[in-house]
């Protein structure tokens, strides 16, 4: 009898239901999932039902939960008109995201494998179209979350960045699809696909189609794995940017492999700013698969941002975030070597230009004097598209280690350890 009595107790205690958002039509139904996730934050499948279209025409921020998963069968809709949506990102209440998790555990936020149903439309289209960037909400902020899954969510036409992960541990993010691609000759601006911070982080078959960095990893981040992925018309597989304004950067292990890397503008990109501090250690990029891309391999120290002016004046006496123990290993493709504008080009020249490159580089070093070690490019094939010499950059006061290629301006040379 007492054991009868205990193993109901604990049924009850670990009952897992699930709960239907309500839906009315031509209405917001924002305050009815807010509801609906405020009165059942645990042991919970929020539910969005396959065939129908629900407006999510406010932000919403989740509470606190412990084993819920939002499950998206139906397809969600951001507000049509730009104003409204500037009006809320421009409000005091904004959380940040569209859609904002603010912390739990064993959380779930799963889509769809239909084709048709588990959208979520953001409109960005008309956003491009004008050339529109003011408050531009971001799409998913999956915050400190621990153990918790992304799978099967499909986002079409978002505005700006699409899924983040600030302070998370423990997440796996597999089996998305972002589709930032414009129907016109506008460019979609700064839809960064995945933003990595946190740490046991696994990404694994996700597609993405955007105009910014299809993974960007950022300080405060360790053990990022990211595999078998596909990327296109985007800016890269990127670290960083690290150290604006000064800031104390540290990323370390983390392994990108197995991607395709289509139509990009980098494929393999580190970024830190001039003045930068800390440290990226134990970075690697693998068997990597690039075509139709200007700058395959590119590291930089003297990031700098558009919006805000030329770049700074180099100078060996400031200080700068410093980077170990980088490999690119097994890079197969072909460089982009014919002439092109790409779509976030806004000044002139192009933020993307390097001053005295060939336009056939397969890699590029730009290094400050004493602040990189270990860096290393082997099992590198490359071709460009007009059949002309690949060349690097590569400066040998900058680096004293095997770099896997002769560190200077001219001609890709194998050297024994790129071998």
């Amino acid at each position: 009898m007492l054991f009868s009595l205990l193993l109901l107790q604990a049924s009850a205690a670990f009952a897992w239901d699930t709960f239907t958002v309500p839906h009315l039509p031509g209405e917001d139904d924002t305050p009815g999932l807010l509801a609906l996730v405020s009165n059942h934050a645990s042991n919970a499948t929020i539910m969005f039902n396959k065939g129908v279209t629900y407006n999510i025409f406010i932000a919403i921020k989740f509470p606190v939960l412990t084993n819920v998963e939002i499950r998206i069968e139906g397809n969600l809709t951001y507000p049509t008109n730009i104003t409204a949506i500037q009006d809320v990102v421009g409000s005091s209440s904004f959380p940040g995201s569209w859609f904002t998790f603010s912390g739990g555990d064993n959380v779930t936020l799963r889509g769809s494998t239909d084709p048709h149903w588990g959208w979520v439309d953001a409109h960005g289209q008309a956003w491009w179209d004008a050339v529109q960037q003011t408050n531009r909400p971001h799409g998913w902020a999956f915050n400190k979350i621990t153990n918790g899954v992304i799978r099967d969510m499909k986002l079409w036409k978002p505005i700006g960045w699409n899924f983040a992960t600030s302070d998370s541990v423990d997440v796996h993010i597999y089996n998305n699809r972002i589709m930032a691609v414009s129907d016109s000759s506008s460019f979609p601006f700064n839809t960064d696909g995945f933003s990595a911070g946190g740490t046991n982080l696994l990404f694994e078959n996700n597609v993405v189609y955007n105009g910014d960095d299809c993974l960007t990893v950022g300080s405060g981040a360790f053990n990022i794995t990211w595999r078998n992925g596909y990327c296109e018309g985007g800016h890269g597989l990127s670290i960083g940017s690290l150290g604006e304004g000064g800031a104390v950067a540290n990323v370390q292990n983390v392994l990108i492999e197995s991607t395709i890397m289509q139509s990009c503008l980098y494929a393999a990109r580190f970024k830190s700013w001039t003045g930068g501090n800390g440290i990226a250690r134990n970075i690697t990029w693998k068997d990597i698969t690039f075509l139709n891309v200007p700058f395959p391999i590119y590291v930089t120290q003297n990031y700098w941002d558009q919006e805000d002016g030329p770049p700074p004046n180099v100078s060996s006496t400031l200080n700068n975030t410093h980077i170990a123990d980088f490999l690119f290993d097994g890079f197969t493709g072909v460089i982009r070597d014919t002439p092109f504008v790409e779509g976030s080009c806004v000044t002139d020249p192009c933020w993307y230009y390097v001053a005295n490159a060939t336009g056939r580089e397969v890699v590029i070093l730009d290094l400050y004097p004493g602040t990189a070690t270990d860096v290393l490019a082997k099992d590198i094939v490359a071709r460009t598209e007009t059949g002309r010499e690949v060349d690097v950059m590569c400066n040998a006061t900058a680096i004293s280690t095997d770099v896997g290629f002769k560190c200077w301006d001219g001609p890709f040379i194998r050297t024994k350890a790129g071998l």
